[in-house]
């Protein structure tokens, strides 16, 4: 997703993937979308070697955010929470609250309805 929290491309994938592998192609939907893209922030949990490969390759620095040591309480973090707050409005959809679909390319088809009614509606509230 973008600084918005609008989305710029969706892959739906099987649990027995790790986030950092589906991440490559994910890179590569954004890359053909989305092709001034300057920088991605990534999680610590994507592994740097495998992301930044891809990165480097599309010409677009990446940025790991980690989470502040030492932290003990929940605290708002700017980035994390652009993310975190689309993924809420996201659940939000009775659609997507289960996983009933037969094939990835519904479930990614469910996703990006669900984000045009979010933009719907941002564009009239009501």
């Amino acid at each position: 997703m973008d600084t918005l929290g609008l989305l710029v491309a969706v892959i739906v994938h099987p649990a027995d993937w790790r986030d950092c592998h589906a991440a490559v192609p994910l890179l590569r939907r954004v890359r053909r979308r989305a092709w001034r893209l300057a920088e991605v922030w990534a999680d610590a949990a994507y592994q740097p070697a495998i992301v930044a490969d891809t990165c480097a390759a599309m010409s677009c620095r990446l940025t790991i955010v980690h989470t502040p040591k030492g932290q003990k309480t929940f605290q708002i973090q700017p980035i994390r929470w652009i993310v975190e707050r689309t993924l809420a409005w996201l659940g939000k959809c009775r659609s997507l609250s289960k996983d009933y679909e037969a094939t990835i390319q519904s479930s990614e088809a469910l996703v990006i309805v669900a984000m045009i009614n979010l933009m719907i509606h941002r564009l009239k509230p009501g």
